[in-house]
Protein backbone atom coordinates (compact mmCIF):
# COMPACT_ATOMS: atom_id res chain seq x y z
CA UNK A 1 0.00 0.00 0.00
CA UNK A 2 1.79 3.17 -1.03
CA UNK A 3 0.63 6.47 0.60
CA UNK A 4 1.47 9.68 -0.78
CA UNK A 5 2.30 12.86 1.42
CA UNK A 6 0.63 16.05 0.93
CA UNK A 7 2.90 19.37 0.34
CA UNK A 8 3.01 22.17 2.46
CA UNK A 9 1.35 20.44 5.54
CA UNK A 10 4.51 19.91 7.79
CA UNK A 11 3.82 23.63 9.72
CA UNK A 12 -0.25 21.93 9.68
CA UNK A 13 1.44 18.87 11.59
CA UNK A 14 3.07 20.52 13.86
CA UNK A 15 0.31 22.62 15.08
CA UNK A 16 -2.34 19.72 14.89
CA UNK A 17 0.77 17.38 17.13
CA UNK A 18 0.85 20.50 19.97
CA UNK A 19 -3.20 21.24 19.85
CA UNK A 20 -4.52 17.74 20.01
CA UNK A 21 -4.86 15.08 22.48
CA UNK A 22 -3.32 11.75 21.92
CA UNK A 23 -6.59 9.90 20.96
CA UNK A 24 -7.29 13.03 18.45
CA UNK A 25 -4.05 12.41 16.79
CA UNK A 26 -4.57 9.08 16.56
CA UNK A 27 -7.88 9.37 14.92
CA UNK A 28 -6.82 11.65 12.80
CA UNK A 29 -4.04 9.37 11.70
CA UNK A 30 -6.40 6.47 11.20
CA UNK A 31 -9.25 8.85 8.87
CA UNK A 32 -6.34 9.98 6.93
CA UNK A 33 -4.68 6.61 6.26
CA UNK A 34 -7.82 4.20 5.89
CA UNK A 35 -10.07 6.92 4.72
CA UNK A 36 -8.48 9.61 2.74
CA UNK A 37 -4.98 7.07 1.39
CA UNK A 38 -2.93 10.05 3.04
CA UNK A 39 0.26 8.72 4.76
CA UNK A 40 -0.26 10.38 8.23
CA UNK A 41 3.44 11.72 9.18
CA UNK A 42 4.09 12.58 12.68
CA UNK A 43 0.63 11.89 14.22
CA UNK A 44 1.97 8.25 14.91
CA UNK A 45 4.63 6.21 15.18
CA UNK A 46 6.86 4.87 11.84
CA UNK A 47 6.80 1.53 13.58
CA UNK A 48 3.28 1.59 13.94
CA UNK A 49 2.38 3.09 10.10
CA UNK A 50 4.40 0.34 8.64
CA UNK A 51 2.32 -2.27 10.61
CA UNK A 52 -0.67 -0.57 9.47
CA UNK A 53 0.66 -0.61 6.07
CA UNK A 54 1.24 -4.57 6.20
CA UNK A 55 -1.74 -5.26 7.66
CA UNK A 56 -3.93 -3.14 5.35
CA UNK A 57 -1.96 -5.76 2.56
CA UNK A 58 -2.79 -8.96 4.86
CA UNK A 59 -6.15 -7.85 6.45
CA UNK A 60 -8.19 -5.98 4.59
CA UNK A 61 -10.90 -5.09 6.82
CA UNK A 62 -10.23 -3.80 10.19
CA UNK A 63 -13.91 -3.98 11.71
CA UNK A 64 -13.86 -7.59 11.42
CA UNK A 65 -13.81 -9.70 14.53
CA UNK A 66 -10.79 -11.12 15.39
CA UNK A 67 -10.23 -14.90 16.31
CA UNK A 68 -8.36 -15.74 19.29
CA UNK A 69 -7.86 -19.04 18.97
CA UNK A 70 -5.26 -21.27 20.60
CA UNK A 71 -2.91 -23.39 17.77
CA UNK A 72 -3.62 -26.84 17.51
CA UNK A 73 -2.14 -29.28 21.09
CA UNK A 74 0.78 -30.42 18.76
CA UNK A 75 1.94 -27.09 17.65
CA UNK A 76 1.89 -25.80 21.72
CA UNK A 77 3.80 -29.01 22.58
CA UNK A 78 6.45 -28.58 20.12
CA UNK A 79 6.45 -25.18 20.87
CA UNK A 80 6.79 -24.96 24.91
CA UNK A 81 9.61 -27.70 24.59
CA UNK A 82 11.10 -25.85 22.10
CA UNK A 83 11.22 -22.62 24.47
CA UNK A 84 12.02 -24.72 27.57
CA UNK A 85 15.41 -22.99 28.03
CA UNK A 86 13.77 -19.60 27.47
CA UNK A 87 11.38 -20.36 30.21
CA UNK A 88 13.70 -22.14 32.74
CA UNK A 89 15.85 -18.58 32.09
CA UNK A 90 12.74 -16.30 32.40
CA UNK A 91 11.13 -18.07 35.35
CA UNK A 92 12.59 -15.96 38.32
CA UNK A 93 12.21 -12.16 36.40
CA UNK A 94 8.75 -13.29 35.47
CA UNK A 95 8.04 -14.09 39.02
CA UNK A 96 9.45 -11.18 39.98
CA UNK A 97 7.99 -8.84 36.86
CA UNK A 98 4.46 -10.06 37.98
CA UNK A 99 4.95 -9.46 41.73
CA UNK A 100 5.72 -5.70 40.73
CA UNK A 101 2.75 -5.09 38.37
CA UNK A 102 -0.11 -7.11 40.32
CA UNK A 103 -1.58 -3.90 41.45
CA UNK A 104 -1.51 -2.48 38.28
CA UNK A 105 -4.00 -5.10 36.24
CA UNK A 106 -1.66 -5.13 33.73
CA UNK A 107 -1.10 -8.55 32.19
CA UNK A 108 2.80 -9.97 31.45
CA UNK A 109 2.63 -12.44 27.91
CA UNK A 110 6.04 -13.83 26.80
CA UNK A 111 5.84 -14.79 23.29
CA UNK A 112 8.41 -16.99 21.36
CA UNK A 113 9.99 -15.62 18.02
CA UNK A 114 6.46 -16.15 16.05
CA UNK A 115 4.29 -14.72 18.42
CA UNK A 116 2.85 -17.50 20.06
CA UNK A 117 1.93 -17.14 23.96
CA UNK A 118 4.30 -19.52 26.00
CA UNK A 119 3.31 -17.18 29.29
CA UNK A 120 0.95 -15.33 30.01
CA UNK A 121 -0.16 -13.55 34.12
CA UNK A 122 -3.48 -15.42 35.15
CA UNK A 123 -6.25 -13.21 34.68
CA UNK A 124 -8.29 -12.10 37.91
CA UNK A 125 -10.29 -9.38 35.99
CA UNK A 126 -11.87 -11.82 33.46
CA UNK A 127 -14.96 -9.52 34.02
CA UNK A 128 -13.30 -6.30 33.18
CA UNK A 129 -11.15 -7.51 30.77
CA UNK A 130 -12.92 -9.22 27.94
CA UNK A 131 -10.58 -8.82 25.37
CA UNK A 132 -7.41 -10.07 27.76
CA UNK A 133 -9.66 -12.63 28.68
CA UNK A 134 -9.25 -14.33 24.84
CA UNK A 135 -6.29 -13.10 24.23
CA UNK A 136 -3.96 -13.72 27.44
CA UNK A 137 -3.55 -17.59 27.08
CA UNK A 138 -0.88 -19.92 26.77
CA UNK A 139 -1.11 -21.27 22.78
CA UNK A 140 -3.05 -18.20 21.81
CA UNK A 141 -0.52 -17.01 18.71
CA UNK A 142 -0.84 -13.07 18.75
CA UNK A 143 1.80 -12.57 15.36
CA UNK A 144 1.30 -9.13 13.30
CA UNK A 145 -0.19 -11.83 10.80
CA UNK A 146 -3.40 -13.03 13.10
CA UNK A 147 -4.00 -10.43 15.15
CA UNK A 148 -2.93 -6.82 13.20
CA UNK A 149 -0.83 -4.42 15.01
CA UNK A 150 -0.01 -5.07 18.80
CA UNK A 151 3.40 -4.35 20.31
CA UNK A 152 4.44 -7.87 20.17
CA UNK A 153 3.61 -8.37 16.79
CA UNK A 154 5.53 -5.55 15.41
CA UNK A 155 8.81 -6.89 17.79
CA UNK A 156 8.23 -9.79 16.49
CA UNK A 157 8.24 -8.30 12.88
CA UNK A 158 10.76 -5.91 13.43
CA UNK A 159 13.22 -6.84 16.42
CA UNK A 160 12.29 -3.35 17.72
CA UNK A 161 11.15 -2.35 20.92
CA UNK A 162 7.78 -0.41 20.62
CA UNK A 163 4.43 1.05 22.58
CA UNK A 164 0.94 0.29 20.91
CA UNK A 165 -1.65 2.72 22.43
CA UNK A 166 -5.21 2.67 22.12
CA UNK A 167 -6.80 3.06 18.91
CA UNK A 168 -3.05 2.44 17.10
CA UNK A 169 -3.87 -0.99 16.89
CA UNK A 170 -5.02 -1.71 13.45
CA UNK A 171 -8.74 -3.82 13.95
CA UNK A 172 -10.77 -2.13 15.62
CA UNK A 173 -11.67 -4.51 18.62
CA UNK A 174 -8.69 -3.42 20.24
CA UNK A 175 -8.88 -0.44 20.36
CA UNK A 176 -9.14 -0.52 24.39
CA UNK A 177 -5.65 -2.16 24.49
CA UNK A 178 -2.16 -0.64 25.52
CA UNK A 179 1.05 -2.92 25.43
CA UNK A 180 4.34 -2.38 25.53
CA UNK A 181 6.78 -4.60 24.03
CA UNK A 182 10.88 -5.35 24.13
CA UNK A 183 13.15 -8.57 22.08
CA UNK A 184 14.65 -11.00 23.91
CA UNK A 185 17.56 -12.44 21.61
CA UNK A 186 19.84 -15.97 21.94
CA UNK A 187 23.68 -15.95 21.62
CA UNK A 188 23.50 -15.54 17.64
CA UNK A 189 21.84 -12.45 17.77
CA UNK A 190 18.99 -13.75 16.67
CA UNK A 191 15.36 -13.17 17.79
CA UNK A 192 14.37 -15.63 20.64
CA UNK A 193 11.39 -14.12 22.06
CA UNK A 194 9.22 -11.13 23.05
CA UNK A 195 8.14 -10.11 26.48
CA UNK A 196 4.95 -7.76 26.81
CA UNK A 197 2.70 -5.79 29.34
CA UNK A 198 -0.61 -5.03 28.44
CA UNK A 199 -3.63 -3.43 29.84
CA UNK A 200 -7.51 -3.10 28.85
CA UNK A 201 -9.75 -0.24 29.25
CA UNK A 202 -7.73 1.79 31.33
CA UNK A 203 -4.02 3.95 30.77
CA UNK A 204 -0.56 2.66 32.05
CA UNK A 205 0.14 4.36 35.24
CA UNK A 206 3.64 4.14 34.79
CA UNK A 207 6.53 3.76 32.06
CA UNK A 208 5.72 0.41 30.43
CA UNK A 209 8.27 0.67 28.15
CA UNK A 210 10.81 1.59 30.47
CA UNK A 211 9.59 -1.54 32.73
CA UNK A 212 9.46 -3.69 30.10
CA UNK A 213 12.73 -3.33 28.25
CA UNK A 214 14.65 -3.71 31.64
CA UNK A 215 12.86 -6.88 32.64
CA UNK A 216 13.50 -8.37 28.89
CA UNK A 217 17.11 -7.62 29.29
CA UNK A 218 17.62 -9.68 32.74
CA UNK A 219 15.44 -12.01 31.20
CA UNK A 220 18.18 -11.87 27.77
CA UNK A 221 20.98 -11.94 30.26
CA UNK A 222 20.33 -15.26 31.80
CA UNK A 223 19.29 -16.92 28.23
CA UNK A 224 22.42 -16.11 26.86
CA UNK A 225 24.42 -17.73 30.53
CA UNK A 226 22.21 -20.38 30.11
CA UNK A 227 23.09 -21.19 26.11
CA UNK A 228 27.37 -20.66 27.11
CA UNK A 229 27.51 -23.67 29.02
CA UNK A 230 31.22 -24.83 27.93
CA UNK A 231 32.38 -20.85 27.89
CA UNK A 232 34.08 -18.27 30.22
CA UNK A 233 31.91 -15.34 31.33
CA UNK A 234 32.74 -11.98 31.37
CA UNK A 235 31.37 -9.39 33.18
CA UNK A 236 32.20 -5.83 32.58
CA UNK A 237 31.44 -2.39 33.17
CA UNK A 238 32.44 1.17 33.64
CA UNK A 239 31.43 1.09 37.51
CA UNK A 240 31.28 -2.23 40.09
CA UNK A 241 28.12 -0.89 41.57
CA UNK A 242 26.25 -1.52 37.82
CA UNK A 243 27.76 -5.72 37.71
CA UNK A 244 25.01 -8.22 38.54
CA UNK A 245 22.12 -5.32 37.14
CA UNK A 246 20.18 -5.38 33.74
CA UNK A 247 23.08 -2.68 33.14
CA UNK A 248 25.85 -4.99 33.18
CA UNK A 249 28.20 -6.02 30.10
CA UNK A 250 28.65 -9.80 29.26
CA UNK A 251 30.49 -11.63 26.89
CA UNK A 252 30.71 -15.04 26.15
CA UNK A 253 34.29 -16.40 25.75
CA UNK A 254 35.17 -19.84 23.91
CA UNK A 255 38.44 -22.26 24.80
CA UNK A 256 39.77 -21.10 21.63
CA UNK A 257 40.29 -17.63 22.92
CA UNK A 258 37.39 -16.06 20.29
CA UNK A 259 34.63 -14.13 21.73
CA UNK A 260 31.44 -15.73 20.45
CA UNK A 261 29.12 -12.97 21.56
CA UNK A 262 28.26 -9.99 23.69
CA UNK A 263 25.03 -8.41 25.00
CA UNK A 264 23.88 -5.29 24.06
CA UNK A 265 25.80 -3.85 26.73
CA UNK A 266 28.91 -5.06 25.63
CA UNK A 267 28.70 -4.33 22.31
CA UNK A 268 28.53 -0.65 23.66
CA UNK A 269 31.51 -0.54 25.90
CA UNK A 270 33.85 -2.34 23.68
CA UNK A 271 33.30 -0.57 20.20
CA UNK A 272 33.24 -1.41 16.86
CA UNK A 273 34.14 -5.20 16.64
CA UNK A 274 36.50 -6.34 13.82
CA UNK A 275 35.18 -8.83 10.70
CA UNK A 276 33.71 -11.72 11.68
CA UNK A 277 36.05 -14.75 12.93
CA UNK A 278 38.51 -11.75 14.10
CA UNK A 279 37.40 -11.31 17.51
CA UNK A 280 40.30 -13.07 19.48
CA UNK A 281 39.68 -12.09 23.15
CA UNK A 282 42.95 -10.67 23.62
CA UNK A 283 41.96 -7.81 20.38
CA UNK A 284 39.05 -6.65 21.91
CA UNK A 285 39.99 -7.13 26.34
CA UNK A 286 43.49 -6.66 25.97
CA UNK A 287 43.84 -9.42 28.02
CA UNK A 288 45.25 -13.07 26.98
CA UNK A 289 42.80 -15.70 27.76
CA UNK A 290 45.14 -16.97 30.47
CA UNK A 291 45.05 -13.56 31.93
CA UNK A 292 41.10 -13.86 32.17
CA UNK A 293 41.37 -17.75 33.52
CA UNK A 294 43.92 -16.82 36.01
CA UNK A 295 41.38 -13.71 37.36
CA UNK A 296 38.49 -16.40 37.74
CA UNK A 297 39.94 -16.67 41.25
CA UNK A 298 39.14 -13.93 42.43
CA UNK A 299 35.14 -13.35 43.66
CA UNK A 300 35.44 -9.53 43.92
CA UNK A 301 35.84 -7.51 39.88
CA UNK A 302 39.26 -6.68 38.96
CA UNK A 303 39.96 -2.81 37.68
CA UNK A 304 41.07 -3.55 33.63
CA UNK A 305 41.54 -1.37 30.55
CA UNK A 306 40.19 -3.07 27.29
CA UNK A 307 42.41 -2.99 24.23
CA UNK A 308 40.45 0.36 23.43
CA UNK A 309 41.88 1.45 26.35
CA UNK A 310 38.57 2.17 28.19
CA UNK A 311 39.10 1.35 31.66
CA UNK A 312 36.35 -1.01 33.34
CA UNK A 313 35.82 -3.75 36.25
CA UNK A 314 35.76 -7.18 35.19
CA UNK A 315 34.66 -10.71 36.95
CA UNK A 316 35.26 -13.79 35.11
CA UNK A 317 33.71 -17.24 35.69
CA UNK A 318 34.54 -20.83 33.90
CA UNK A 319 31.06 -22.06 33.08
CA UNK A 320 32.37 -25.42 32.37
CA UNK A 321 32.55 -27.63 34.75
CA UNK A 322 36.15 -29.34 34.56
CA UNK A 323 37.60 -26.57 32.34
CA UNK A 324 39.63 -29.25 30.38
CA UNK A 325 39.52 -27.36 27.27
CA UNK A 326 40.78 -24.04 28.84
CA UNK A 327 43.82 -25.79 30.17
CA UNK A 328 46.09 -25.53 27.21
CA UNK A 329 45.63 -21.82 28.04
CA UNK A 330 46.86 -21.76 31.38
CA UNK A 331 50.38 -23.58 29.81
CA UNK A 332 50.67 -20.78 27.03
CA UNK A 333 49.72 -18.22 29.01
CA UNK A 334 52.47 -19.27 31.39
CA UNK A 335 54.74 -19.30 28.49
CA UNK A 336 55.02 -15.88 27.69
CA UNK A 337 54.66 -12.73 29.55
CA UNK A 338 50.88 -11.64 30.64
CA UNK A 339 49.48 -8.81 28.75
CA UNK A 340 46.98 -7.81 31.18
CA UNK A 341 47.31 -3.83 32.17
CA UNK A 342 45.55 -3.53 35.13
CA UNK A 343 44.43 0.59 36.18
CA UNK A 344 47.70 2.19 37.46
CA UNK A 345 45.45 2.21 41.05
CA UNK A 346 45.21 -1.70 40.65
CA UNK A 347 48.50 -3.13 43.09
CA UNK A 348 47.23 -6.40 43.84
CA UNK A 349 48.26 -8.75 41.16
CA UNK A 350 45.83 -11.34 39.21
CA UNK A 351 45.54 -14.41 41.47
CA UNK A 352 45.55 -17.97 39.40
CA UNK A 353 42.42 -19.63 38.29
CA UNK A 354 40.70 -22.34 40.26
CA UNK A 355 42.67 -25.21 40.00
CA UNK A 356 40.01 -27.49 39.16
CA UNK A 357 40.88 -26.50 35.35
CA UNK A 358 44.85 -26.29 35.97
CA UNK A 359 45.75 -29.32 38.01
CA UNK A 360 46.61 -32.87 36.96
CA UNK A 361 43.92 -35.08 36.82
CA UNK A 362 46.02 -37.06 40.10
CA UNK A 363 46.20 -34.20 42.19
CA UNK A 364 49.62 -33.32 41.58
CA UNK A 365 51.25 -30.22 40.53
CA UNK A 366 51.60 -31.77 36.99
CA UNK A 367 49.14 -29.39 35.39
CA UNK A 368 51.15 -25.93 36.71
CA UNK A 369 53.80 -24.16 35.47
CA UNK A 370 56.63 -22.97 37.52
CA UNK A 371 55.34 -19.59 36.73
CA UNK A 372 51.70 -20.21 37.84
CA UNK A 373 52.88 -20.98 41.06
CA UNK A 374 55.16 -18.59 41.37
CA UNK A 375 52.33 -16.49 40.98
CA UNK A 376 50.35 -18.38 43.71
CA UNK A 377 52.94 -17.97 46.34
CA UNK A 378 52.94 -14.01 45.42
CA UNK A 379 49.62 -13.34 45.78
CA UNK A 380 49.84 -15.18 49.23
CA UNK A 381 52.50 -13.44 50.54
CA UNK A 382 55.17 -16.43 50.39
CA UNK A 383 52.43 -18.61 52.75
CA UNK A 384 52.53 -21.98 51.20
CA UNK A 385 49.31 -23.21 53.11
CA UNK A 386 47.68 -20.83 51.34
CA UNK A 387 49.33 -21.44 48.05
CA UNK A 388 48.50 -24.96 48.33
CA UNK A 389 44.47 -24.44 48.84
CA UNK A 390 44.69 -22.28 45.86
CA UNK A 391 45.96 -24.52 43.59
CA UNK A 392 44.07 -27.42 46.14
CA UNK A 393 47.33 -29.55 46.38
CA UNK A 394 48.97 -30.72 49.87
CA UNK A 395 51.43 -28.49 51.28
CA UNK A 396 54.04 -31.47 51.54
CA UNK A 397 53.69 -31.40 47.97
CA UNK A 398 54.06 -27.87 47.48
CA UNK A 399 57.10 -27.69 49.60
CA UNK A 400 58.45 -30.33 47.85
CA UNK A 401 58.26 -28.82 44.39
CA UNK A 402 59.82 -25.69 45.70
CA UNK A 403 62.40 -27.59 47.26
CA UNK A 404 63.52 -29.51 43.75
CA UNK A 405 63.95 -26.31 42.47
CA UNK A 406 66.15 -24.59 44.96
CA UNK A 407 68.39 -27.59 44.28
CA UNK A 408 68.32 -27.42 41.07
CA UNK A 409 69.29 -24.26 41.00
CA UNK A 410 72.25 -24.47 43.31
CA UNK A 411 73.72 -27.34 41.09
CA UNK A 412 76.99 -26.28 39.20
Amino acid sequence: MSLPSKPGTAGALRELFFSRTRAERVALARQQFFEEGVRPSGLVGEAVLQSWMRCARAHGDRQRVVAFDPVTSSRLHATLNRNRELLEAARAELQSMESSLAGTDSRVLLTDAQGVIVHATHNPMAAQQPILCKTARIGVNIAEGVVGTTAPGIVASTGQAVTVDGAEHYFEILREMRCAAAPIRDVHGRLAAVLDITVESRQFGFDAAEVVALYATSIENRLLQAQSPDQLLLRFQASPALLGTPLEALAGVAANGQVQWLNAAGARLIGPLPEAGARDVQQLFGLSLAALLRMTGHEAARPVRLASGLGVWLRARLQARDGLDFRHAVAIGAAVEDTAKPLADAKSPIEPAAADFATAADGSLQGHSRKLIEETLAAHGGNIAQAARQLQVSRGTLYRRLKRWQQDELQP
